[in-house]
């Protein structure tokens, strides 16, 4: 989405997925339990999309920073205090 809008280029996107790949992620199976209910809530609360909400929730539930470029979940991370990973595009 970020090279579609412009806001990043393919080898910024590209190095990002590198760097993804190499990190040891798991599924967390909270995410579908709580998407209609806390996560939801969450969405409306800060007018986020449902995949936004749970990215922010994950990071809320586990104490975790955000890593996101998108400035309406920056200030959703921020109002909720979660902190924020510094990036750059």
């Amino acid at each position: 989405m970020g090279v579609r809008k412009g806001r990043s280029d393919s080898t910024f996107r590209d190095e990002a997925l590198a760097d993804l790949a190499l990190l040891p992620i798991t599924v967390d199976p909270e995410t579908g339990r709580q998407a209609w209910g806390a996560t939801a809530k969450l969405a409306a609360r800060h007018r986020l999309s449902l995949y936004d909400a749970a990215y922010l929730e994950l990071a809320r539930g586990r104490c975790l920073p955000l890593a996101t470029l998108d400035s309406e979940l920056q200030v959703a991370a921020a109002a909720e205090d979660v902190a924020l990973i510094e990036m750059r595009s």
